[in-house]
């Protein structure tokens, strides 16, 4: 058989699945038409359109020609930077792997995807490059409203205008209680360490597996939930002074605050939060999100019960006094409890999806990318069967499923 060339279309920050939910790598000529369709009727303004139908034009050229040709769009992710590298690095890996092509023609629609070129030479030899323009866009005159447009972009709104709209607003509400600059100091330091080491992206995704509809039971969770939330958080405040005038400073001030039950009404708000998200659920039937939901309130209470008992070993100033061996002792259980805890529950989730019938829907990543079609469950391997665009056939952990739907969404596959 012989080897084609690769007709390589890229779209770094997968607007494909943003705006059209279409899943890349979208490989085929037919394919990739549907794709570019979806993608103009969703923003007929979006130049990555432009840049797969040009593929295809290219993907035809070559064909009249007598070549072998396929033809395959890339897809990234929508924070770009490393994150949309490393998901076309992933899919290109795939699709070379399978396919195992001579050479690429590469296919952008401009610098924002050029900057994938050294990740695309590291793996496969360039024939020819092409930046797609929309021709409208060249001229100067047009620059005001082509920034005006991105400034649409939720992607880069909250770059250029949340991010200094959230600093000043820390910064004035510090100064208007007294509290000076570094208080905001510690809040942008906190975040960016947590954007860094990658649990803000953890605190996102549990975060959408919390939202409300009005139509469903979790609603009224919610606005109990968040009361509750609230009512810890100005009690917590009011402690606060009140460990200081009793004069308390540093761990002691925390550990008396969590003590005198702020946390407690923090955790029993976001407990009524998941059960109802358990509720909505349980009333649909979806057995395996409700999994989720039990994993999520076992975890909040064994962490409300270190910490509860922690902040009684740390303060230790009324009685019943705690020892730091009570302390080590409720950490060993609370551990103990979470692993058998989760074993039960990755147990009763495989279960569960042995039972569902699974066969035929859409496996995807969650970043966006396509992975194959369900063929099979395998409860004894604890796997689902997962078959390629390109009919290969490989296994995927059960563990790695994190949410089902009209898809069925992996983590940690790329």
């Amino acid at each position: 058989m012989q080897r084609p060339i690769l007709i390589l279309c890229i779209d770094r920050d997968n607007d494909l699945y943003e705006k059209a939910r279409v899943a890349g790598p979208v490989i085929g000529r037919e394919k990739n038409i549907s794709a570019a369709t979806k993608l103009a009727l969703a923003d007929p303004e979006d130049p990555d359109s432009n840049a797969i139908f040009y593929s295809v034009k290219i993907y035809d050229q070559l064909k009249k020609e007598g070549k072998s040709v396929e033809l395959a769009t890339l897809a990234g992710d929508k924070n770009l930077g490393y994150a949309a590298d490393k998901a076309i690095s992933s899919q290109l890996d795939r699709i070379i792997r399978e396919i195992n092509p001579t050479s690429a023609v590469l296919v952008t629609d401009g610098a924002a995807d050029e900057e994938v070129l050294p990740i695309v030479k590291s793996r496969i030899k360039i024939d020819s490059t092409k930046i797609v323009f929309i021709k409208q866009a060249k001229e100067l005159e047009k620059t005001y409203f082509v920034l005006i447009e991105k400034l649409r972009d939720p992607h880069y709104a909250k770059i250029v205008l949340g991010i200094p709209a959230i600093i000043i607003l820390l910064i004035s509400l510090s100064r208007m209680l007294g509290y000076g600059f570094e208080p905001v100091g510690i809040l942008i330091g906190l975040y960016l360490l947590l954007k860094v080491f990658g649990v803000e992206d953890l605190v996102l995704r549990v975060i959408r597996d919390f939202r409300v509809s009005i139509f469903t039971v979790s609603w009224i969770s919610y606005v109990v939930g968040f009361t509750l939330f609230l009512a810890g958080i100005l009690i917590g405040y009011q402690l606060f002074f009140e460990g200081v005038r009793i004069g308390l400073s540093g761990e002691k001030l925390i550990a008396y605050v969590v003590v005198k039950h702020a946390a407690t009404l923090v955790y029993f708000g976001a407990l009524l939060i998941i059960s109802g998200k358990f509720m909505d659920a349980l009333t649909q039937r979806k057995n395996f999100t409700i999994t989720r939901y039990s994993l999520y309130a076992v975890a909040a209470t064994l962490m409300i019960l270190v910490l509860y008992v922690g902040a009684k070993w740390v303060v230790n100033i009324e009685p019943p006094y705690v020892s730091f061996g009570e302390f080590l002792f409720t950490l060993v259980a609370s551990v103990f409890i979470g692993y058998l805890s989760t074993t039960i529950i990755k147990d009763l989730r495989t279960d569960i999806l042995v039972n569902m019938r699974l066969e035929g829907k859409e496996v995807i990543n969650e970043q966006g990318s396509y992975i194959g079609k369900i063929i099979g469950v395998s409860g004894s391997e604890n796997a689902i069967i997962v078959q390629t665009m390109f009919e290969k056939r490989y296994s995927l952990p059960i563990a790695s499923v994190s949410s089902i739907g009209e898809n069925v969404i992996v983590k940690g596959i790329e």
